[in-house]
């Protein structure tokens, strides 16, 4: 047992990334009983939805789960209270101040890892008492930090500078990335991009398919006036990079994006109009898979790299 696995009490080291849109109750069960960690993620779902998958999973899985909930949620203490009348005991928090609830979530005997994007905002998070940090990497898919620091130097610099575990997110859905993020000082891996393209991803089968066909190079980091998000390239992207041309405001911006965009793209399956957020990882995924099949392949993986030693001889 490792530190991730001792911490949530886990077969193995992988987490699985808490996304809009596509992670359900069913998805998050599913990583569970093969082993890893499921997160429900909170971000797309009215409060007393939340509850539902939360009580769903429970039905489908008795090993742990957590969810993730991004802190500037505008329900943040109706979906904390329901956390904790639920029982949940792993919360993942993100994109707000880990100070806010740690410390009231943990007089609660839960367990809480903040998601950072910087050694700077590590060491925040461990001075605010999280039990782990997840370290995501420029990348990822979907929201990221502002400073492009990719996972492969954001790892180290991290393990440099703080005490508690840490956990390697951005840019990783196979065996040997976990090993090289591993090597690099981190505890264990959270993967996003690879399980929205899963069986039981709650995501539209359009967007699933979407992810298959993306290639090296299909996808942008843009927006960051209003919040710096990856995005597959279709129409609505090149819509950005067009008022971009104008010399936008950041009203104009807002404007463009409207509202619901990212359920538009990867709930509903518009993939011209909607927002399809996915990391550069896509290139590499080629099918979509079952959950536990997804997670077999990494540990297969992960053990036929490590056992290659000799090719790090010289």
């Amino acid at each position: 047992m490792n530190k991730i696995t001792q911490l949530f009490n886990i077969k193995y080291p992988i987490i699985q990334g808490g996304m809009v849109w596509n992670s359900g109750y069913k998805l998050a069960s599913a990583v569970s009983n093969a082993g890893g960690l499921g997160l429900i993620g909170a971000g797309s779902m009215y409060p007393e939805v939340l509850r539902e998958h939360i009580q769903k999973c429970k039905k489908a899985t008795d090993k742990p789960f957590g969810v993730n909930i991004p802190m500037l949620y505008p329900n943040i203490e109706e979906i904390i209270n329901i956390v904790v009348d639920e029982g949940v005991k792993i919360i993942f928090t993100s994109a707000g101040n880990p100070k806010t609830w740690t410390s009231f979530l943990k007089s609660k005997g839960i367990t809480v890892v903040h998601v950072v994007s910087s050694s700077i905002f590590a060491l925040k998070a461990q001075e605010s008492g999280v039990d782990a940090i997840v370290a995501e990497g420029f990348e990822a898919g979907g929201h990221n930090g502002r400073d492009e620091t990719t996972t492969l130097t954001l790892i180290p610099m991290v393990k440099e500078k703080i005490q508690i575990p840490i956990i390697a997110a951005g840019g990783i859905a196979t065996g040997r990335g976990m090993l090289a993020v591993m090597i690099l000082g981190a505890d264990g891996v959270q993967v996003g991009s690879r399980f929205a393209a899963s069986t039981e991803s709650s995501s539209h089968n359009n967007f699933k398919q979407k992810i298959v066909d993306t290639k090296e190079g299909d996808t942008q980091l843009t927006l960051k006036e209003l919040a710096p998000v990856r995005l597959i390239k279709n129409k609505f992207y090149e819509d950005v990079q067009d008022l971009y041309k104008k010399c936008p405001s950041k009203e104009d911006l807002v404007q463009l994006l409207g509202r619901a965009r990212a359920k538009k793209g990867m709930f509903e399956g518009d993939l011209e109009e909607g927002e399809l957020e996915i990391g550069q990882i896509a290139g590499l995924i080629h099918e979509i898979l079952p959950a536990e099949k997804i997670i077999n392949e990494i540990i297969a993986d992960f053990k036929a790299a490590y056992q290659e030693k000799s090719k790090f001889e010289f």
